[in-house]
């Protein structure tokens, strides 16, 4: 077996874990994927969590103590979700030193329910960097319009962010912008730039479901061709996107004075289309300087069968325009895409972070009646 994984990380791609249970923390599987698979970093959102909690393997302990204390539904969760996340971290600490602060981390998100609410946002990420309290942790914030000055505000607090659910060039320079003014604000207030991270998670996969299906709707040949196209080409102007931003005054200032760079995350990449190569979303966004979440199927794939053959982004501005630009020929809305897409981003993590909720009430409802 080629150790694709290896050749991946020496190109400049940090490979991190879109998957936590507590299950894998306590069997030692988390370690084992940080030194056998190259991992480096983890990413959680509610629809992880949930699925992880709804197993139930290592949780019957805390919940037992919940329920003994009768705390809230609400505070159970934060309780359950944030020890996973501290003990994920502590795991994490030593690629956290070794890397210098860059990756080792942990994310973990604002509840979804605030997403168009930039007040309770920003107090809901001061709350979570306190509970979880390890300095390897982001907070995750998603890139609504009501999320994009709270990104602002947390970054100016001196708290590093993992900026979520980005679909559109546009949004995505707007979250650019956020984090240098947060930055600029944390240098206002004397706060030390250095220790200040964060990423920005450009979705991918979920842009070529949308599209797929709106070209098979159209159904001619053009449509046809243009199939499967634009999440890459989309992901590959976000880089251009940021190449441009790093290079500009504006963010060699902030460099100078010791910020971190805001490194390009692709996000849902795990092909969805069996048509696809399942290491699609992998082999054709390797470029220096960025992140790669990956669900463990993928990892595993990109493991067996993944062909790392250098920077597969440099060079590609072209065509990925012309492939963009191209679905408005057949009539596919771009911007109408990402705006769904970012809506129904939000209404599925609100879902799955009721439906957690809703689980775990019904688990402290259960221990309460044994308990008598």
């Amino acid at each position: 077996m080629t150790d694709a994984l290896k050749r991946l990380s020496e190109e400049g791609v940090a490979i991190w874990l879109d998957d936590l249970s507590r299950k894998r923390i306590s069997s030692g599987d988390l370690a084992e994927l940080l030194d056998q698979q190259h991992v480096v970093g983890v990413t959680t959102n509610p629809t992880i969590f949930q699925k992880a909690i709804s197993h139930g393997d290592g949780y019957e302990e805390q919940l037992t103590d919940l329920a003994t204390r009768r705390v809230t539904v609400e505070e159970a969760v934060r309780m359950i979700t944030t020890a996973d996340v501290r003990d994920a971290a502590d795991v994490l600490r030593p690629v956290h030193e070794a890397t210098g602060g860059q990756d080792g981390r942990v994310s973990i998100e604002v509840d979804p329910r605030l997403a168009h609410n930039t007040r309770a946002t920003v107090a809901e990420a001061k709350q979570l960097a306190w509970l979880v309290d390890r300095p390897n942790t982001f907070i995750k914030i998603p890139a609504t319009r009501a999320g994009l000055p709270a990104i602002t505000e947390t970054v100016a607090r001196g708290i590093s962010v993992n900026v979520t659910l980005i679909f559109s060039l546009e949004r995505y320079r707007e979250v650019m912008d956020a984090y240098q003014k947060g930055l600029e604000q944390a240098k206002a207030k004397g706060l030390e730039l250095d220790q200040i991270y964060s990423v920005a998670s450009f979705f991918v996969s979920r842009v070529d479901t949308e599209i797929d299906k709106r070209l098979d709707a159209v159904g001619t040949p053009e449509a046809t061709a243009l199939r499967g196209k634009a999440a890459v080409a989309n992901a590959r102007l976000a880089y251009q996107a940021f190449e441009e931003v790093v290079a500009a005054d504006r963010w060699q200032a902030l460099e100078r004075a010791g910020a971190n760079v805001q490194r390009p995350l692709w996000a849902s990449t795990g092909v969805k289309d069996p048509n696809y190569p399942d290491t699609l979303y992998v082999t054709e966004l390797v470029a220096p300087g960025t992140v790669n979440t990956m669900p463990e199927d993928t990892l595993k794939a990109t493991e067996d069968h993944g062909e790392i053959t250098g920077n597969t982004v440099a060079g590609t501005y072209e065509q990925a325009r012309a492939d963009l630009d191209a679905l408005a020929g057949v009539g596919v809305d771009y911007d109408d895409v990402v705006r769904v897409l970012e809506d129904e981003g939000v209404e599925k993590f609100e879902k799955a972070w009721v439906g957690l909720l809703e689980s775990t009430k019904a688990e402290l409802e259960r221990l309460v009646g044994e308990e008598g």
